[in-house]
C-alpha cells in the first residue's frame, strides 16, 4: 500500500482540526468532474466528522486533459495569500462547468479579494512551485490520476462515494 510522502506539514492547507485523530489527504484537479464528484462527498465526511477530521488538499492539476487545471490550482493559491484559500476552494468546484480565461477574477471579486493582488500572486513563480512540488509529492506517492486519497498516511484504494463508510465518525 502507497504511503503519503512528505507526510502533512506546514506548507499544505488543513481544514478542520489539526490535531484530528483522522486525516485525508485528496490529491486533486479542480477541472475533474470527478474530483468535483468527490468535493461533495469530501464535504459530506467533513460535516459529519467534524473536528475529529483533518482534510488536507494538494494540486494535482493534469494539465494535458484540462486546459484550466493549472490556472484554477494557482487562483487558490492566491486566494490563500489572502485567507481565503477554503472560500475559494469551494467557489472553484461550484463553478467548474464555467471555467474560462475570466471566471478566476471575477470568482476573487465575488470573494472580496483584492484584484490587483490576486492578479499579481497568479503570476508568482513562488506559488507555480508550490503547486509543482504538491505535483511532485503526489508522483513520489503513488498518484497517477485523480482523485486519490489517503487516510492516516495510506493510500485510500476504495472508490471515493465510499469515503464516508471508510471515515470514522
Amino acid at each position: 500500500m502507497a504511503s503519503l510522502i512528505p507526510p502533512v506539514n506546514s506548507h499544505d492547507h488543513i481544514a478542520g482540526g489539526t490535531s484530528a485523530a483522522t486525516e485525508l489527504v485528496e490529491y486533486g484537479d479542480f477541472q475533474c468532474p470527478y474530483c468535483a464528484a468527490a468535493f461533495l462527498i469530501v464535504k459530506e465526511v467533513q460535516q459529519r466528522a467534524g473536528e475529529t477530521l483533518k482534510f488536507v488538499f494538494r494540486n494535482f492539476p493534469l494539465s494535458e486533459s484540462h486546459e484550466y487545471a493549472m490556472d484554477a490550482a494557482l487562483a487558490a493559491e492566491a486566494a490563500s495569500r489572502q485567507g481565503k484559500y477554503w472560500e475559494m476552494f469551494d467557489a472553484l468546484y461550484s463553478h467548474q462547468q464555467l471555467f474560462s480565461e475570466t471566471l478566476f477574477s471575477r470568482l476573487a471579486k465575488e470573494l472580496d479579494l483584492d484584484p490587483e493582488k490576486f492578479r499579481e500572486d497568479m503570476e508568482d513563480n513562488t506559488l507555480l512551485s508550490k503547486v509543482e512540488a504538491d505535483f511532485e509529492s503526489g508522483v513520489r506517492s503513488g498518484v497517477n490520476g485523480t482523485p486519490t486519497f489517503f487516510i492516516n498516511g495510506k493510500r485510500y484504494n476504495g472508490d471515493y462515494s465510499l469515503l464516508t463508510s471508510a471515515i470514522p465518525h
